[in-house]
């Protein structure tokens, strides 16, 4: 598997400028390759929680000076000229994630293309053009880009570093890089543990006890069950645990009546946590979903899913909005 070297430009005004949602992102374009550099656009004093990512990351950070109206199409010229000058005279990258959903973007996506480079956008679902959309290679909305686990964002520092993930956590995140990177569901372990690097540069398989990477890997797979572990001519090759991945949609795992709008009030506060203050229903239908492999509008009492959000609406779990385009949207209360 080769790895992709991506260049990353970054509009802060888009993605929320929160340091979840900015790390969510990282994770998402490591995850695919090395970044080889990153720009962000629009940066401000109000920015500040973000300074730590932003200088270990390598950042190089395009401030935002206010004067007139045009203040903001400045910085969408700006970004389209940084990354028309890194394609023509970095050949080393072969990538591109542009993280915003505006049209006036496409002609760059265009441009890109046709020099050969990959290009992968993220966006806030609420401002995402379907035009930006469907010119690029793959399009992550930004409240999808999960990050690799939640309890590894809220992870304590100390000293200056962060305490490494324990083994529950690592194998969440194990499990979300062969979701997203593996090749026919499967990774060869020495891929998989660059991956990790990227991630994780502190990385260290004695940090859990184990002398080599694949004895930890089989521990995982003894303890957590996510991965399955087996070799083939001399190397080692990791795959998602089918037999674990499939739900068993009884109990717990399946929406009933009594239970659903409880599912869905958490789902939303988990969009407000990240920073989210509108989100189009899609993407909450699709996350329901991902939790719920069995959920179906008619098991619930409901035709559409329409009607499931105007009962959330009615009870006072979320408000319906449209957009200038009148689309409809989610805000969360």
């Amino acid at each position: 598997m080769s790895t992709s070297r991506f260049a990353l430009f970054v509009d802060l005004e888009n993605c929320g400028a929160k340091v979840a949602t900015l790390n969510s992102v990282l994770e998402k374009v490591k995850i695919r390759g090395d970044i080889l550099l990153g720009k962000v656009y629009g940066y401000t004093d109000q920015y500040k929680d973000l300074k730590e990512i932003l200088l270990s990351n390598t950042f190089s950070v395009v401030p935002s000076l206010r004067y007139g109206i045009s203040q903001k199409n400045n910085a969408d010229i700006l970004l389209v000229i940084d990354a028309l000058e890194v394609a023509y005279t970095n050949p080393l990258i072969d990538s591109f994630c542009i993280v915003s959903g505006d049209s006036d973007y496409t002609p760059l996506v265009g441009r890109l293309k046709s020099m050969g480079k990959f290009v992968l956008g993220i966006s806030r679902s609420e401002v995402a053009s379907s035009i930006f959309i469907n010119a690029c290679n793959e399009f992550q909305f930004l409240e999808s880009v999960k990050s690799t686990s939640r309890a590894s964002r809220s992870k304590k520092k100390s000293a200056g570093s962060d305490e490494p993930l324990d083994l529950a956590a690592l194998g969440k995140l194990v499990e979300s890089i062969l979701s997203e990177q593996a090749d026919e569901g499967e990774m060869f372990a020495s891929e998989l543990k660059g991956v990790l690097l990227r991630l994780q540069p502190d990385f260290n398989e004695k940090t859990y006890g184990c002398s080599t990477f694949g004895k930890l890997l089989h521990k995982l797979a003894e303890e957590e069950k996510v991965i399955s572990v087996k070799s083939d001519n001399f190397n080692v090759l990791v795959s998602l645990n089918q037999e674990e991945a499939a739900p068993s949609g009884k109990g717990e795992n399946q929406l009933n009546q009594s239970n659903w709008q409880q599912a869905f009030a958490e789902q939303l506060q988990h969009y407000k946590d990240d920073g989210f203050e509108r989100i189009n229903p899609s993407i909450l239908k699709e996350d329901i979903q991902a939790s719920y492999p069995d959920f179906q509008e008619r098991a619930i009492g409901f035709k559409r899913f329409s009607d499931v959000l105007k009962e959330l609406q009615k009870n006072g779990i979320l408000s319906l909005e449209s957009d200038d385009q009148k689309n409809l949207l989610i805000r969360m209360l």
